[in-house]
C-alpha cells in the first residue's frame, strides 16, 4: 500500500470517500479538473494526497527519506484569502509530519515578514500556499522560471471566491504563465458552492494541451444543512429596512447559552460592530468569550481570534465574509445569519462553517432584520434542498489585468510579444482577444499610448534585442509595489497612542471626523486624536457610544436563484400554503397584501398606485434584486419624463422599485408596456444615467490597476483624494486626446456590467414585456409598499422631523386601518396638502391621500 494511503487509513483511521479515490487515481494519471463537493467533507485531501502519493511512488524507499534535501517548488496552493492561507497551510503540514517527508511548506501572503520573503526568494520551498498578488509579484522576479522548473501541481482553493474577478483573471494569466515552462503542470480547483460548473472549469483549463481532459469530480454524500429561523414575538404587517434587528438580541443571546461556540455571521462590517458592542453591552460576564472579526482588523486580532477559536476557548465571533472560506474550525456548532443572506451560496458557505466534519449535519439559525428576510430565509432552504445554486460569470478581457501583467513578465526576464500574445489567448478571459487590442496594450506599456508618449515613466517596457524588458529600477519597484492594488482600496490605518495597530477604515469615513469625535471600531469606542500621513492616532473613549464607520461595497443586491425561490414562496402563499414557521409568521403580513391589493404570481407583474400628500407613488415589483430595480427605476423615470415635463424620484429595494411624482402618470396597461420595452435600452441607459460621471469613477480603480497611478512606498502612501485627482486627471486627458482608449471602452463595459447589471436588467424586461400587468389602486400604502416608502424617505428626508418618528407614526396609522372593520382611510402626513396634490387627487377620482 503507498504510504500515504496507510497514513490515511491506518495512522488516522479514516475511510476515504469516492470523490478522494477518483481525485487520487485522475492526479496520478496525470490529469486536471475540478473537485466540487460540500464544505467539510474533504477536498483538501482530495487535491493534497494526490501529489504527495506521486512523490512517495518516485520515492519508494521511506528510509532515505530522513537524509533528503527538501526538493523543489512541487505544489503550488492558491488561495483567496490570507486567512484561509494559515488554516490551510495547518492542514498540509499535518500529513508531511506524521510520514516524514523530507517536505517543506510555507506561506507566502501580505501578513508574512519580510525576513521569511527574503528567504523565499533565494529558494521556496517544496509546496507554497499563496495568494494571486504573491504569485504574480514572483513572477516578476529574473529567475522565476528556474524557480518554478519542478513545479508539478496547483491547486486553486475555493475557485468559486475568484471566479469573475480581476484577481481571478490575474490567476489565470499566471497559470498560462506556468504552462509555458511546465507543460505537463496539473491543475485543479476546489469548489463547493457553484452553479456553473462546467464553465469554471473551462476558466480555470485554459486552452491548455490537456484543457479537454479537464474533469469534474462531485462529491458523493450531500452535506446536510439545517435552516431556522429565530421568530420575532410580534411580526408587524408593514416593516421596513433594518427595524428588527438588535430587538431579536435577547432570542440570540438565548440560543447563545446552548451552544458551545458559534459563528454570527453580518453582511455589513457595520452590522459586525454594531452586534459586538451590542452582545458585550448586554452580557458583560462575557469578555473574553466574544470576539470580533472582520476584513478591516489588524491581522494579528484576527490570527488570536482564528486560533482561539479553533482551541475552543470563544463562545461566539461576530465575523462577516472574512471567515467564509474554507476555515476549519472543528468547536463550532451553530452559524447565525443576521440578515438576508442576499444568495443560496452564500448561506451554505457559512451554513458549512458549523459541523465542519463528514456526516455532522451543518446548522443556520436566520436572525431576520425585517419580517420580509424571514420568507428569503425559507426560499433559501428550499433551493439549497433543491441544489439550486447561483453561477459566477467569468470576466471577459479585463484589459488593465492584461497590462500590469505584461510588465510583470517584462520584469520576469522579459518576453517575446508574439510568444506571449499567444500564451494569453489561452485564457479563457483572452480567447477573443484581436491583434488591434493586443497592439494597443504593447503600445500602453512601452510608450502609454498617444497621449503619454512624451512622458518616459510611462514607457515602461522597452525593446532589448527581440526581447521585450523592464530597464528601469524605479519603474521595477514600483510595479512591485502595485501588483496587489487589483483589491487594495484607499485606506488609513488606526493606532491608539501606545502605538498598537487596530486594523485600517476607509479614509472617506476619517475625513469627516475632527478631532475628539468618537467613533466604534475594534469593538470599543475611540476618540480620534489627529491624522498624521495615512494613520488615524485615537485613544479609547470614556463614552460608550461613538459613529459606527460605513464601509463602501456593503449592499448586496438579492441574486437571480433566491429571487426565484421567494416567488415560489410567494406563488404558495397566494394559495393559502404557509409551510414552516416563517412562513407561519408573516402569514399575517401576506393575508394582508392579498385583501388590499395582490400578491403577484411568477407570472405576473403588480403595479400599485398611491396617493399620499407627498404625490402619486407607482410601486413595481419585479423581484429581481437591488441593482437590477436602481438601473429600472432610473430608466423608467427617463422615459417618463421623455414623454412629459415632469419630476419623478425613484427608490429600489430587493422586491421592487417606487417611482413618485406630484402628478398621476395616467399610464393604461399598454402604456405601461411601452415605458417597459426592452427595446434601446442600451441608447435609453447611456441618455439617463450618468454614465460619464459613472465610468470616471470606475476608471479610478482601473488606472490603479494599469500602473497610471501608484500608491507609493510603504508608510508614504499618497492620500485618496491625491489618487482621485491623478486618476480624474488620465480620464480627461484620455477623453481629450486620446477618445479611443481601451481603458475608457473598459470603464464604461464595468459599469453597466457590474454597477448597473445591463444584462441581468435587460432579462428582466424581456420578462416583463411577457408577463400579465396588474394594476392596482391601492388607498393606503400596502405591506409590500411601506418599506420602500421608508426606504425612500429616508434617503431624500430633508424634514426637522425625525426620519424614524415619520415612519413609526405612518407605521401606526396603517396598523390601525388594517384592524379596523370599515374600509381603510388615509394617513395624513401634513397638515394641509398642496394645491398640486388637490389637483392629482381630483384627477384620480378623490382616491385616499
Amino acid at each position: 500500500m503507498n504510504a500515504v494511503r496507510e497514513w490515511f487509513t491506518k495512522q488516522r483511521g479514516w475511510r476515504p470517500f469516492g470523490f478522494q479515490q477518483r481525485s487520487w487515481s485522475a492526479y496520478l494519471a496525470g490529469r486536471s479538473g475540478l473537485i466540487h463537493a460540500p464544505t467539510g467533507m474533504g477536498k483538501t485531501y482530495a487535491a493534497w494526497l494526490g501529489p504527495l502519493m506521486d512523490w512517495c511512488q518516485q520515492h519508494p524507499d521511506r528510509d532515505a527519506w530522513a537524509a533528503m534535501p527538501p526538493p523543489a517548488l512541487q505544489v503550488l496552493w492558491l488561495t483567496p484569502l490570507r486567512a484561509l492561507a494559515a488554516d490551510t497551510a495547518c492542514s498540509l503540514q499535518a500529513p508531511l509530519e506524521e510520514l516524514g517527508l523530507p517536505w517543506t511548506l510555507e506561506l507566502r501572503t501580505g501578513d508574512v515578514s519580510s525576513s521569511v520573503k527574503a528567504r523565499q526568494r533565494k529558494r521556496l520551498p517544496t509546496a507554497l500556499v499563496t495568494t494571486p498578488e504573491s504569485l504574480s509579484l514572483l513572477l516578476s522576479y529574473p529567475d522565476a522560471e528556474d524557480k518554478f522548473r519542478h513545479l508539478a501541481c496547483v491547486v486553486v482553493d475555493e475557485w468559486h471566491e475568484l471566479l469573475g474577478t480581476k484577481r481571478g483573471t490575474q490567476a489565470e494569466l499566471c497559470l498560462a504563465r506556468l504552462r509555458r515552462w511546465n507543460p505537463s503542470l496539473r491543475v485543479w480547483g476546489l469548489s463547493a458552492t457553484l452553479g456553473n460548473l462546467a464553465q469554471a472549469r473551462d476558466v480555470l483549463m485554459g486552452s491548455s494541451p490537456h484543457a479537454a481532459e479537464g474533469l469534474i469530480i462531485h462529491g458523493d454524500h450531500p452535506k446536510t444543512v439545517a435552516v431556522d429561523a429565530i421568530i420575532p414575538q410580534d411580526i408587524e404587517r408593514f416593516p421596513w429596512s433594518g427595524h428588527l434587528g438588535l430587538r431579536l438580541l435577547p432570542q440570540v443571546l438565548a440560543k447563545l447559552e446552548q451552544v458551545r461556540s458559534a459563528l454570527l455571521f453580518t453582511n455589513t462590517r457595520s452590522q459586525a460592530e454594531l452586534w459586538f458592542t451590542a452582545i458585550m453591552r448586554r452580557r458583560p460576564d462575557w469578555i473574553g468569550q466574544v470576539a470580533l472579526h472582520h476584513g478591516s482588523l489588524d491581522h494579528h486580532l484576527r490570527q488570536r481570534v482564528e486560533a482561539m477559536l479553533r482551541a475552543g476557548l470563544l463562545r461566539c465571533v461576530v465575523c462577516t465574509s472574512s471567515l467564509d472560506l474554507g476555515v476549519d474550525f472543528g468547536p463550532v456548532d451553530a452559524v447565525f445569519q443576521v440578515g438576508s443572506p442576499k444568495g443560496v451560496a452564500r448561506l451554505m458557505q457559512r451554513a458549512g462553517r458549523s459541523g465542519h466534519q463528514p456526516g455532522q449535519v451543518s446548522r443556520a439559525i436566520g436572525v431576520p432584520t425585517h419580517a420580509w428576510e424571514l420568507i428569503e430565509l425559507a426560499a433559501a432552504g428550499d433551493a439549497m434542498a433543491r441544489g439550486k445554486i447561483e453561477s459566477r460569470e467569468p470576466l471577459e478581457q479585463p484589459l488593465d489585468v492584461l497590462v500590469q501583467h505584461l510588465v510583470t513578465l517584462a520584469l520576469g526576464g522579459g518576453f517575446h510579444p508574439q510568444e506571449i500574445y499567444e500564451e494569453v489567448r489561452s485564457t479563457y478571459a483572452y480567447r477573443a482577444l484581436s491583434q488591434r487590442e493586443w497592439r494597443w496594450a504593447m503600445d500602453f506599456v512601452q510608450r502609454g499610448g498617444p497621449s503619454l508618449r512624451a512622458y518616459p515613466r510611462f514607457a515602461r517596457v522597452q525593446r532589448e534585442a527581440r526581447r521585450r524588458v523592464v530597464g528601469s529600477p524605479h519603474i521595477a519597484q514600483m510595479h512591485r509595489l502595485s501588483i496587489g492594488t487589483i483589491t487594495s482600496d484607499a485606506e488609513i490605518a488606526v493606532r491608539l497612542v501606545n502605538g498598537r495597530t487596530l486594523g485600517t477604515l476607509e479614509e472617506s469615513f476619517i475625513a469627516r471626523l475632527r478631532a475628539g469625535d468618537r467613533f466604534v471600531f475594534a469593538g470599543q469606542v475611540l476618540e480620534l486624536i489627529g491624522v498624521r500621513g495615512m494613520t488615524a492616532w485615537a485613544q479609547r473613549a470614556k463614552q460608550r457610544s461613538g459613529l459606527v464607520p460605513r464601509w463602501q461595497g456593503g449592499r448586496s443586491p438579492l441574486s437571480t436563484q433566491l429571487a426565484h425561490a421567494v416567488r415560489r414562496r410567494l406563488e404558495e402563499a397566494r394559495a393559502g400554503r404557509f409551510d414552516g414557521p416563517p412562513m407561519q409568521a408573516v402569514r399575517p403580513l401576506l393575508e394582508l397584501q392579498q385583501r388590499w391589493s395582490a400578491i403577484p404570481r411568477a407570472d405576473e407583474l403588480l403595479i400599485e398606485h398611491t396617493i399620499t400628500d407627498e404625490g402619486n407613488h407607482y410601486f413595481l415589483y419585479p423581484f429581481q434584486g437591488r441593482l437590477v430595480h436602481e438601473g429600472l427605476g432610473v430608466l423608467l423615470a427617463y422615459r417618463l419624463a421623455q414623454q412629459a415635463p415632469r419630476s419623478i424620484t425613484a427608490a429600489a429595494n430587493d422586491y421592487g422599485l417606487e417611482l413618485m411624482c406630484p402628478d398621476a402618470l395616467n399610464l393604461d396597461e399598454p402604456g405601461w408596456r411601452r415605458v417597459l420595452s426592452p427595446r434601446a435600452l442600451s441608447r435609453d441607459l447611456e441618455a439617463c444615467l450618468n454614465t460619464t460621471e459613472l465610468a470616471r469613477r470606475q476608471f479610478r480603480q482601473i488606472a490603479r490597476v494599469a500602473g497610471l497611478v501608484v500608491s507609493g512606498y510603504p508608510g508614504r502612501e499618497p492620500s485618496a483624494r491625491y489618487l482621485q485627482a491623478s486618476s480624474d486627471l488620465f480620464y480627461d486627458v484620455f477623453c481629450q486626446f486620446d477618445p479611443h482608449n481601451l481603458l475608457l471602452a473598459q470603464a464604461r463595459r464595468e459599469v453597466l456590467q457590474q454597477q448597473l447589471e445591463a444584462q441581468r436588467l435587460r432579462r428582466t424586461l424581456q420578462n416583463l414585456a411577457v408577463m400579465r400587468i396588474i394594476l392596482s389602486q391601492t388607498p393606503r400604502l400596502t405591506p409590500l409598499a411601506f418599506p420602500l416608502w421608508a426606504d425612500r424617505l429616508r434617503q431624500s428626508h430633508v424634514s426637522s422631523e425625525a426620519w424614524i418618528d415619520r415612519v413609526r407614526r405612518m407605521h401606526v396609522a396603517l396598523e390601525s386601518a388594517a384592524d379596523s372593520p370599515l374600509p381603510p382611510g388615509p394617513p395624513r402626513l401634513q397638515r394641509k396638502p398642496s394645491r398640486r396634490i388637490k389637483r392629482a387627487k381630483h384627477r384620480v377620482g378623490g382616491a385616499a391621500v
